[in-house]
């Protein structure tokens, strides 16, 4: 049984960064590509950024240019790099693979605010 446990999220201001980390208890299908997800109030969890165990990445648009999505060691699976961060930015933040295979974990909140 994996468990996803996410970590790293806050307060910050617009224009500010953050760095979010993944640690995964159980193991993970190495040939599975991993993924950063979010969830704003009222909004369906969309897939913000993902990366194939090549090192392949992809951006959702809105965060193209400001995310960086990095693969860990053994004991962190992702990382998500957040930089210049905008309002619009505020979500509960989530790892799974891509696609999703596993349960949710709990999250970690981001919340962009001045």
């Amino acid at each position: 049984q994996v468990q996803l446990v996410e970590s790293g999220g806050g307060l910050v201001q617009p224009g500010g960064s953050l760095r979010l980390s993944c640690a995964a208890s159980g193991s993970i299908f190495s040939g599975y590509a991993m993924g950063w997800y979010r969830q704003a109030p009222g909004n369906q969890r969309e897939l913000v950024a993902s990366i194939t165990n090549g090192g392949r990445t992809i951006y959702a648009d809105s965060v193209k240019g400001r995310f960086t999505i990095s693969r860990g060691n053994a004991k962190i699976t992702v990382y998500l790099q957040m930089n210049s961060l905008k309002p619009e930015d505020t979500a509960v933040y989530y790892c799974n693979t891509d696609p999703r295979n596993y349960d949710w974990g709990q999250g970690t909140q981001v919340t962009v605010s001045s």
